[in-house]
């Protein structure tokens, strides 16, 4: 727990730095899990059926860290 909470102040403080794995940590904390990859791009959707695209690169763009943080409700 300790360290997702990191993540996300990290992700928060600095969003500039984010690395796919480390986004794709809290996604999946939070609930949601890789269920398609297309090319670079991957899904990931929650028992809810909330869908989240991420790209897989280093580092991400702000955009997609933004869309992560407003998924989790941070």
């Amino acid at each position: 727990m300790a360290m997702i909470e990191k993540l996300i102040e990290k992700m928060k403080n600095q969003p500039r730095g984010i690395r796919y794995s480390d986004a794709a940590k809290v996604l999946n904390y939070f609930g949601y899990i890789l269920v398609r990859k297309r090319g670079s791009h991957r899904y990931f959707r929650n028992d809810a059926g909330d869908l989240v695209v991420i790209k897989e690169e280093n580092p991400l763009k702000i955009s997609y860290v933004e869309d992560v943080l407003n998924r989790i409700g941070e």
